[in-house]
């Protein structure tokens, strides 16, 4: 069994494992129990009453934090030569086609979202085995294929995240870093919770939102209570 670490155990005590915390007092709380040295990402864990085998309650979205992620994403663009240009100016890390879907088919992976413009899909489709299971798979439900390939790269550095429902039905979004004072924590918290409130899915049946969690890298986790979600 692993050694629990003397922070770690100290962490957990200040934590009650059988309460359910307000959304305020659950923000101050991770920043006080996070054991780590750097800048830990703080994620909201939300199981729901859904099945996600059935296309409709296979929720996937995107939301814009107001107050950012904390981390500046690395943004890939596949596009034509007409529109690289233009994918520079709005800031994107990595531009091309050709070149990108070799380099990417020799393994290499190194950037956060991939935005694709939609004539550009019949190439990144070769790739979809190595883009598929990180979750880098360009979407146009999540808005990362589009022709507004300079809206798609500025939307993803001033903080918009796409969530998905796993084959558990939990979602896992990151909601900004530990140094975030805690009214930002929750702002973000809220706008990814009120948005997933509003994807219920009609036939879902039952409690929707069965629990909140939330947790820093390292931390334990923080139960929410769904009554105080704005």
């Amino acid at each position: 069994m692993a050694k629990v670490s003397k922070k770690r155990k100290a962490a957990n005590a200040k934590v009650d494992a059988d309460k359910l915390y307000s959304i305020s007092d659950a923000m101050s709380l991770v920043k006080e129990v996070n054991t780590t040295k750097f800048d830990a990402s703080v994620d909201v864990h939300i199981r729901l009453g859904v099945d996600p085998r059935k296309a409709d309650q296979a929720l996937r979205g995107t939301v814009v934090l107001p107050h950012g992620t904390g981390k500046t994403k690395r943004v890939l663009v596949f596009c034509t030569p007409d529109k690289e240009q233009e994918a520079k100016d709005a800031g994107a890390d990595f531009v091309g086609l050709d070149d990108l879907v070799q380099k990417i088919q020799g393994g290499w992976t190194d950037f956060d979202v991939a935005v694709a413009m939609p004539q550009t899909m019949a190439k990144v489709g070769r790739i979809g085995r190595v883009l598929g299971p990180r979750g880098l798979m360009p979407n146009p439900k999540t808005g990362t294929v589009t022709m507004d390939i300079a809206s798609a790269v500025s939307d993803v550095k001033g903080g918009k995240i796409s969530f998905r429902v796993d084959k558990y039905g939990i979602i896992h979004s990151p909601v900004g870093r530990v140094s975030f004072e805690p009214n930002k924590l929750v702002d973000n918290a809220n706008e990814v919770l009120s948005m997933i409130v509003k994807m219920k899915p009609s036939s879902a049946k039952g409690i929707y939102m069965k629990s909140v969690t939330i947790a820093s890298t390292m931390s334990p986790g923080i139960r929410i209570d769904p009554k105080s979600i704005r």
